[in-house]
């Protein structure tokens, strides 16, 4: 066998192993990134606060591992981003300090991963991608991940109110978000591709009054990846094939609103 044959060989091997078992995909030959020069990766929860509990599940572990799996295939295709964890392994991080983190970066994209659960209704499933609301009620949803803030020693101080009061939505619903139709095409972006990438159900794109999402001056999204009260979509976010499938579904969705964005075709 020649050398140039063994190095090929040599050279395949090792690209299978790149973004924790993702498949990479070839980046443009120049991938000057005009737009998007700093991705902020956002695993929910961490520490003292859980998130979601399933049967044999925590939210903030699944977060963090698809976090880490979606930012390694962004970098094995697109070197020249930089990426941001909010966190880097199980620490409590306020959402002021996660908003904090991704504009003192000067971040172009801000990116949520969450898993949902509603234990009255098991049979519930399915992801939602959410961006931030300004009109109407706040839902439980959005309550229960903005209860994190009680979970801070004078949260009011930090906050000037509590977002979950009539006063505190009333604050919030003021405020506009000039990147809000951004957030919404990269919403729609990752619903299509979890829907055509792993075939599993999708919900709709939605808005609410996240507190997160409302601090973060970039267009910023909520990914609910499932409901770990599921059964089945527990086992699934739980195991390596569902969490590289979920990864690789918010990369390519974070690709098609790169390429949108900058003015390339679809799957470039």
């Amino acid at each position: 066998m020649k050398v140039s044959t063994i190095l090929i060989v040599v050279f395949i091997f090792l690209a299978s192993f790149t973004g924790n078992h993702l498949p990479s995909i070839a980046p443009p030959a120049e991938d000057p990134t005009p737009y998007l020069r700093t991705i902020v990766i956002d695993p929910g929860h961490g520490g003292r606060d859980h998130g979601s509990k399933g049967d044999l599940s925590k939210e903030k572990d699944i977060a963090l591992s698809v976090a880490f799996k979606l930012g390694a295939t962004i970098q094995a295709n697109h070197p020249n981003i930089k990426l941001v964890y909010t966190r880097h392994y199980d620490e409590f991080i306020t959402l002021k300090k996660r908003a904090e983190i991704a504009n003192e970066n000067n971040g172009d994209l801000f990116i949520s991963i969450h898993c949902n659960a509603v234990r009255d209704h098991p049979e519930i499933k399915g992801i939602e991608t959410y961006v931030l609301g300004i009109d109407g009620e706040i839902s439980n949803l959005a309550k229960r991940e903005n209860e994190v803030i009680y979970l801070e020693d004078e949260f009011e101080s930090s906050y000037g109110v509590d977002p979950n009061t009539v006063q505190g939505r009333i604050k919030f619903g003021m405020y506009q978000n000039a990147f809000l139709d951004q957030s919404i095409t990269l919403a729609g972006h990752i619903q299509r591709q979890v829907a055509d990438y792993t075939g599993r159900k999708v919900r709709h794109v939605k808005q609410d009054k996240f507190v997160v999402l409302r601090l973060s001056n970039m267009p910023s999204v909520l990914v609910e990846m499932g409901f770990v009260s599921n059964k089945e979509e527990e086992e699934y976010l739980l195991s390596l094939e569902g969490q590289d499938q979920m990864a690789m579904s918010l990369y390519l969705a974070f690709r098609d609103y790169k390429n949108e964005l900058e003015g390339f075709p679809a799957g470039y």
